[in-house]
């Protein structure tokens, strides 16, 4: 038996009940002859309170300090995990990010992995022990500051350890049986998906699905880690996300792989932009000066009489008052008249590596959302995707229409949410 990397999120370690239930599955993963890395996600929703509690005390937390507040949460998490595994007779080292040796870049809040030096955690498999690491942090290479990865980075260290351990699976542990063809949430006959590609998994993730974010699956996919979704609450076989199916799952590579929403963005539009070469670049290059990640980009026309234009932009909504800033001190040097700002949309995707050979699925697309009367704002494609922006109240009955019409619906039982929000 080789080397499993399982991470809990923070639906399944929300209480102590949570946590011995999550204990009796590592340990059983023991008994059978793996060596165990966990990785965990803070307590249910103790994430929240803690940004709830800095914003009380300070409007805009600095930084470092409110990485070094964030990370508490996991730390509570892994040591009660590792009592909870003592108390069943095996032993147990945790391990903050950093004593793990997941060493980052020094953006706080929002870093990224550079390398994972983790010769602690092999030392304590080497004795037999069961390795447990805090999530969603690290430390920065040249500061040696704590830092976190931001939302879903508890998925990005699971992958990223199995890759640095070469282990067998990372095994993500979550409130759903696995990657479903919509959020079961909202598309109550969602089915379940046995097994999907890296491809149309990091397409799903871009495009808002949360059961796995798009850097784990990036990860994931340069290293060829396995990844198994599958919930903390039941006994039952995941989704398989890895470039080709295992030897016991005979899946066919559907034509669309699902139907993903996110309402976690906004748009702002660009009034009257002068329609000269130099002009798109000032403006991205602001928004990139300032480490905005942008999503959606449209450019108007430009109208003859006026030689403007206008460009239209989608982008995370936390992000969105930086962004403002950042463009209004420049609008001298840009030229523009204006900017507007939206944060009631949403966005819809269809993904399927099946539409490079399938034609139709662009009108069938646009006919369903036509038939469920829902207005486009935005489009943009990719080979194995079609996303558009439409209006955030108008985005569940969208989902469902979409879902419906291209066959996604499943024929047996409503899907099972068994708490939490998906993670």
């Amino acid at each position: 038996m080789g080397l499993v990397v399982q991470k809990y999120g923070g639906s399944s370690v929300a209480d102590a009940e949570g946590i011995k239930r999550v204990a009796k599955r590592i340990v059983d993963a023991k008994k059978n002859g793996h060596q165990v890395v966990v990785v965990v996600s803070a307590m249910g929703d103790t994430t929240d309170e803690l940004i709830d509690l800095a914003e009380q005390v300070s409007p805009i937390p600095a930084g470092r300090e409110f990485d070094m507040l964030l990370t508490a949460g996991e730390r509570i998490s892994m040591a009660l995990l590792a009592m909870a595994i003592k108390n069943l007779g095996h032993e147990a080292q945790s391990f903050t990010g950093s004593q793990a040796g997941v060493i980052t870049d020094s953006v706080h809040n929002k870093a990224r992995i550079i390398d994972v030096t983790p010769g602690r955690i092999r030392t304590a498999l080497d004795e037999g022990n069961i390795a447990i690491v805090a999530g969603f942090q690290g430390v920065s290479q040249d500061k040696k500051d704590i830092t976190t990865l931001g939302r879903g980075g508890s998925d990005t260290t699971a992958v990223a350890l199995a890759a640095a351990l070469d282990a067998e699976v990372c095994e993500i542990y979550t409130d759903v049986d696995g990657v479903f063809t919509a959020d079961p949430r909202v598309v109550k006959k969602a089915r379940k998906i046995d097994w999907i590609s890296f491809e149309d998994m990091l397409e799903l993730a871009s495009s808002g699905s949360k059961v796995l974010l798009h850097r784990c699956v990036e990860y994931a996919r340069r290293y060829n880690i396995p990844i198994h979704v599958r919930s903390s609450f039941s006994g039952l076989q995941g989704t398989w996300v890895s470039n080709e199916p295992r030897g016991d799952l005979k899946v066919e590579q559907a034509i669309i792989s699902g139907v993903a929403h996110d309402t976690s963005e906004a748009k702002i539009t660009v009034v009257g932009v002068p329609d000269k070469p130099g002009e798109a670049a000032a403006i991205f290059r602001t928004i990139a000066d300032n480490e905005i990640n942008i999503d959606m980009v449209v450019q108007n026309v430009s109208a003859a009489s006026t030689g403007l234009t206008d460009i239209s932009f989608t982008l995370p909504k936390a992000e969105g008052r930086k962004a403002i800033d950042a463009l209004e001190k420049q609008k001298g040097l840009i030229g523009f008249e204006s900017l507007r700002y939206d944060d009631q949309i949403a966005k819809i995707s269809l993904v399927g590596a099946g539409m490079k050979t399938n034609p139709g699925v662009t009108a069938g697309f646009f006919q369903a959302l036509a038939d469920a009367g829902v207005n486009i704002e935005l489009i943009s494609t990719s080979e194995i995707r079609i996303s558009v922006v439409t209006r955030a109240d108008e985005v569940n009955e969208a989902v469902r229409a979409v879902h419906t019409a291209f066959g996604l619906d499943s024929d047996s039982d409503e899907a099972v949410v068994y708490g939490g929000t998906g993670r």
